[in-house]
């Protein structure tokens, strides 16, 4: 009896786990907006300096890594970190896609969150900009309030 229990506990969870499927950073800004397009889905590009910004980490910390913020992103946006460490080493390749993009959106400042939705057009990629929120005091139910407020503008 208690082998019984013990595998029935072990197995419900297992299946826990698996439900609990880790949310995609993507790097690869391309990828991502195939992604998107395919899905329908707005990307979320998270400017960051992972290594070295204290409110970054801490909207990792208190948003980024919550199962709510986890639900969210699945259901509503492709995410994509854009990095900008100082101590961490990265591709040539990526510091320059990443330093493109924060030119691109104006980011003075790091964390800097946009939401856009991504269109090609002979080949080149358009990206709409619905909106722009950094770190929010609140924790995850503030973030996706604000989140989900631009998402209504899309």
């Amino acid at each position: 009896m208690k082998n019984i229990i013990l595998v029935l506990l072990v197995a419900l969870s297992i299946n826990g786990f698996a439900q609990q499927k880790e949310i995609e950073w993507h790097t690869d800004v391309n990828k991502a907006v195939n992604i998107s397009v395919e899905t329908g889905k707005p990307l979320f590009f998270f400017f960051t300096g992972s290594d070295w910004c204290g409110w970054c980490k801490k909207l990792v910390k208190e948003v980024f890594v919550k199962p709510e913020f986890k639900a969210w992103a699945a259901k509503n946006a492709i995410l994509v970190e854009l990095d900008f460490p100082r101590r961490t080493p990265i591709s040539d390749d990526l510091k320059k896609q990443n330093r493109e993009l924060g030119n691109m959106f104006g980011v003075r400042g790091y964390p800097t969150g946009w939401l856009v939705t991504p269109t090609i057009e002979d080949g080149k990629v358009n990206f709409n900009k619905l909106g722009s929120l950094g770190y929010v005091a609140g924790g995850p139910k503030a973030w996706i309030a604000g989140a989900n407020k631009i998402l209504k503008t899309k």
